[in-house]
């Protein structure tokens, strides 16, 4: 028979998950809200109920003890990387499209006005002029601009890696280095720098570039767990892959583990003073192993 004590702490494990997905679900009905203030910018099919769902999952488990409204940023701020990646890397159709749209983010991250008729540059400033309202934004705003700008980049720089290769230029493709230093296209470290802004878990850039470090490691590894999660539908939408660049499987996985385990020693180090983002880190990490084991966040086209 099962003891009293194992029975209480059974209860208490499962209240524990039942708040976590009572938070997720007021984050999923403000993303909602999101979008239906922004209905251009997520009609496209993909950006539906399994983005929303898997949105909001990941960053209520991610952060177990926050609410919702302590989540916002990180929730909006992924959702907005999500459309500006199918814009960026499915949409576009050429380089003139890839420019235009890099150009109108840059100059929204810069403090610039954005164009009314671009959902996506007006989503953006939404977001930006919550983070300027945020105590320590005058100090924070160089290195959210930083991340914002190799996020755009990264996402042009592998838009005409893929587009070359399709075009039948055999040499396009990226070493897997070059790949894997690439890993700003994903948006991880994005969310993060805009996340620990509004919740201000850092106070001077210096202290944010300490946590940015951190994350760009972090990045790395969750680029490689979705490329093993997401081959086939890669392959599928043209998109790139590591496991287009003459690795097994089993020798990203590899990769993948050790960039996890210096990712670890990284976290260690940085929750001596910076507790609640090291933490963060970690978890982010662990939810995306067991996430990417089964599924990923994309629904069909």
């Amino acid at each position: 028979m099962t003891s009293s004590l194992a029975r209480r702490e059974e209860l208490v494990t499962a209240a524990d998950r039942g708040r976590i997905c009572a938070v997720a679900m007021e984050c999923l009905r403000d993303l909602q809200d999101c979008a239906s203030a922004h209905p251009a910018l997520f009609s496209a099919r993909p950006l539906g109920p399994t983005v929303f769902s898997g949105v909001a999952l990941a960053h209520a488990f991610g952060s177990p003890e926050a609410t919702a409204k302590e989540l916002r940023m990180a929730t909006r701020f992924t959702l907005w990387a999500f459309a500006a990646d199918w814009l960026l890397d499915y949409a576009a159709t050429s380089g003139e499209e890839i420019d235009v749209i890099v150009a109108g983010c840059t100059r929204v991250g810069r403090g610039g006005a954005p164009d009314p008729g671009v959902p996506l540059e007006r989503l953006l400033a939404e977001l930006r002029d919550e983070l300027a309202a945020r105590p320590h934004w005058s100090g924070l705003r160089r290195v959210w601009a930083e991340h914002l700008d190799r996020y755009l980049s990264a996402n042009a720089r592998e838009w005409a890696w893929k587009t070359a290769y399709a075009a039948g230029d055999r040499t396009a493709l990226p070493t897997f280095e070059q790949y894997l230093a690439n890993a700003d296209n994903i948006g991880a470290s994005l969310v993060n720098v805009a996340h620990w802004i509004y919740a201000g878990a850092a106070t001077t850039a210096e202290e944010m570039d300490r946590l940015a470090e951190v994350s760009a490691q972090a990045q790395q590894a969750l680029r490689l767990l979705n490329d093993l999660a997401t081959h086939e539908r890669d392959l599928e939408w043209g998109d790139l892959n590591s496991l287009m660049l003459g690795l097994e499987p089993a020798e990203v996985g590899r990769r993948a583990e050790e960039l996890i385990d210096r990712c670890d020693e990284m976290c260690e180090e940085l929750s001596v003073r910076f507790p609640e983002p090291a933490a963060y880190l970690r978890r982010q990490i662990g939810h995306s192993v067991g996430f990417y084991g089964t599924t990923d966040y994309w629904g069909t086209r």
